[in-house]
């Protein structure tokens, strides 16, 4: 049993060690995750600064980290294309483009939970 928690908390500490290693190189080279953050810190900020139920506060947060996760998810997919050739092809487009469009959804969502949220 005690091997089996030091293999575990070994695994653990290795997936928060890699996790922080892609979101900090993705910090260093994709803007847009910089431009995410900072929306997300805006918004958080006004989550927390008006008179919203717990349920609503997490709805904006909770959406908030979905759009940052989705924009690491199309960071990966650009990434994979680019390595993988550099040539221009229609299927490589449409791979970077439906990434881009899962954050656009994404931050949709998020706008559409603001939206209902303050006209509620």
């Amino acid at each position: 049993m005690l091997a089996w928690l030091r293999a575990e908390a070994s695994r653990i500490a290795n997936t928060v060690l890699w996790s922080w290693q892609g979101w900090a190189s993705a910090w260093r080279g994709e803007k847009s995750l910089r431009q995410w953050t900072l929306v997300n810190l805006c918004s958080a900020a006004l989550a927390f600064s008006l008179d919203l139920s717990a349920g609503e506060r997490a709805l904006i947060l909770s959406l908030g980290l979905l759009v940052l996760a989705a924009e690491l998810m199309n960071t990966a997919v650009e990434e994979v294309v680019d390595y993988i050739s550099t040539a221009q092809d229609p299927r490589a487009k449409r791979a970077k483009d439906c990434g881009s469009a899962a954050v656009a959804m994404t931050a949709l969502a998020g706008g559409v939970a603001w939206v209902v949220i303050l006209l509620s």
